[in-house]
C-alpha cells in the first residue's frame, strides 16, 4: 500500500524570486508550508549566495521539471578580480591572489572563447556525483575530488558593467549544467590573472522571468490570502516550447488511462507538418494538457500523464 501523501492537492508553478542565504530546498520548504500542498519540488538549485528566479513545481507540475531544467537560463553575476576562492565564490576561503586587473578591451576579446558548446569541469563544491557521493559533500570532509571536464552550452556571455578596476558583471544565456563560478574562474584564467563570483543572480528559467517572481518574504502573506492563486501559473506553462497536439476528450482520456491513441485522425487534424518520431508533444484535450505522448509505430504514446 502507498504511502498517503499530507496536504492539499495543487497543481501548478509559483515563481519565487530566492533571497541571499537560503538554500534552494528551503525555499521548496517554504512554499509547500504556504500553499499545503501535497507534492512540491523545485526547477533548477540555486547556490544559497545566488538570488533570483527559482520555479516551484506543485503537484501535477512536478512532472514537468525536467523541460524546465533543460531549458535556457539568463544570469547576472559580478566577478571579482583579483582572488580565487576554495567554493569559486564569495564563501570560499582564498587559495591565490594576483595583481593583475584585466581590460575592458582584454575581455571582450576573450569571451567569444566561451560562447557556443564549451568544455567545462564543475567546482568542487558543486552536486555533480563522485563515486556515488556528491563533490560538495566531499570538498567539505577535506576529502580529494576530482571532476572530468564536461561540454556544456553557453548561449550568450556579455561583458555589461566594470564599476571599478576589481569588479566586472556579465550576463550569461546557458544551457543545463552550466556553472557560472566555472565560468568566472576560467574566464580570470584566460586574462592571465584569478577570481570568483561576487554576486550572482538568475534573471530566468525556460519560461519563467523575474517579472514574474514573488519575493520569498511576502510568500507567508499570500499564503492567507487569495493573492497567492493570482501568481499560481498553470502546469502548461513549463511546456510553452513543446508542440501541442489537439485531441478529442476521448483520445485524452485514453491517454490519461495509459492508453495509445492512433497517430493518423490526430495529424489530420494538426497544424504540425510532421510528427516526429523522436520529438515530444503536450497532448492537450478538453483546454488542458493531459500528457506528455512521442509519436511510436503509428501511435501516440503517454510518457508523463497529467492528472488535472
Amino acid at each position: 500500500m502507498g504511502r498517503r501523501r499530507h496536504g492539499v492537492p495543487v497543481h501548478g508553478w509559483l515563481v519565487i524570486d530566492k533571497p541571499a542565504g537560503v538554500t534552494s530546498a528551503a525555499v521548496v520548504t517554504a512554499v509547500r508550508r504556504a500553499t499545503h500542498a501535497a507534492k512540491a519540488g523545485h526547477g533548477g538549485t540555486l547556490d544559497p549566495l545566488a538570488t533570483g528566479v527559482l520555479p516551484i513545481a506543485l503537484g501535477e507540475a512536478t512532472k514537468t521539471v525536467s523541460y524546465v531544467m533543460d531549458g535556457l537560463k539568463i544570469y547576472r553575476f559580478t566577478v571579482r578580480w583579483g582572488e580565487s576562492r576554495k567554493t569559486d565564490d564569495a564563501e570560499g576561503e582564498v587559495l591565490d591572489t594576483s595583481d593583475v586587473r584585466p581590460t575592458e578591451g582584454a575581455i571582450r576579446a576573450v569571451l567569444p572563447r566561451f560562447v557556443g558548446e564549451i568544455e567545462q569541469v564543475p567546482p568542487i563544491f558543486s552536486a555533480v556525483k563522485v563515486a556515488g557521493q556528491r563533490a560538495y559533500a566531499l570538498a567539505r570532509a577535506e576529502k580529494p575530488v576530482e571532476l572530468e571536464s564536461r561540454m556544456v552550452h553557453v548561449e550568450g556571455f556579455e561583458l555589461i558593467d566594470m564599476p571599478d578596476g576589481d569588479h566586472a558583471v556579465f550576463e550569461v544565456t546557458a544551457g543545463k549544467g552550466t556553472y557560472m563560478r566555472a565560468l568566472a574562474r576560467d574566464l580570470a584564467v584566460a586574462l592571465g590573472t584569478v577570481g570568483h563570483v561576487a554576486a550572482l543572480r538568475r534573471r530566468s528559467v525556460g519560461p519563467f522571468t523575474e517579472s514574474a517572481a514573488i519575493p520569498l518574504d511576502k510568500l507567508d502573506a499570500l499564503g492567507h490570502s487569495d493573492g497567492l492563486k493570482e501568481h499560481l501559473l498553470p502546469v502548461g506553462a513549463a511546456l510553452d516550447g513543446i508542440p501541442a497536439l489537439n485531441l478529442t476528450e476521448a483520445e485524452g482520456r485514453r491517454l490519461q488511462r495509459g492508453q495509445p491513441v492512433a497517430v493518423l485522425p490526430v495529424a489530420s487534424r494538426s497544424s504540425i507538418k510532421h510528427l516526429s518520431k523522436d520529438a515530444v508533444f503536450c497532448a492537450m484535450a478538453m483546454g488542458r494538457p493531459v500528457a506528455l505522448a512521442k509519436v511510436k509505430g503509428g501511435e501516440i504514446r503517454p510518457l508523463r500523464v497529467l492528472n488535472l
